[in-house]
């Protein structure tokens, strides 16, 4: 029978990647990301709620990843759950759960150019001055 393990998440990374490297000299890159998710409850109360997510990435992507990414970033993953397992200094199993990525995407705003600013105001001739955060996509 087939299985399916995917996860795909988008949110902002909770630290800087930190990058090793395998006794074979393969990069390795692991760093946090968080996730929020907004509800309302049956009696109409808005709630809230963050989960918190060990990412890896191995070879190029984790190049990629050391040189690209920072703490705050919002970024796209994909990847598949992998859990890991090891004996901590008291002999007591230990258990981890990570997304080993295979793409990610970077997904911060871009300023806009003065030009396209222009662009956009000669096509609207209405609107008003725009400030510096206008016509930006946010997510």
């Amino acid at each position: 029978m087939r299985s399916v393990n995917k996860v795909i998440l988008i949110g902002n990374l909770t630290r800087d990647p930190e990058t090793k490297e395998t006794q074979s000299g393969q990069s390795i890159t692991t760093f946090g990301i968080a996730t929020n998710r907004e509800w309302m409850t049956s009696e109409g109360e808005n709630k809230k709620s963050t989960e918190f997510h060990e990412i890896v990435a191995w070879a190029k992507l984790a190049e990629i990843c050391q040189k690209y990414l920072k703490k705050g970033k919002l970024v796209y993953l994909e990847g598949y759950l992998k859990t890991r397992s090891w004996e901590n200094e008291n002999g007591e199993k230990r258990f981890r759960t990570e997304v080993v990525l295979h793409d990610m995407i970077m997904l911060e705003k871009r300023k806009q150019s003065e030009e396209e600013t222009a662009e956009m105001l000669s096509a609207n001739p209405e609107k008003e001055e725009s400030s510096e955060n206008e016509g930006e996509n946010i997510f």
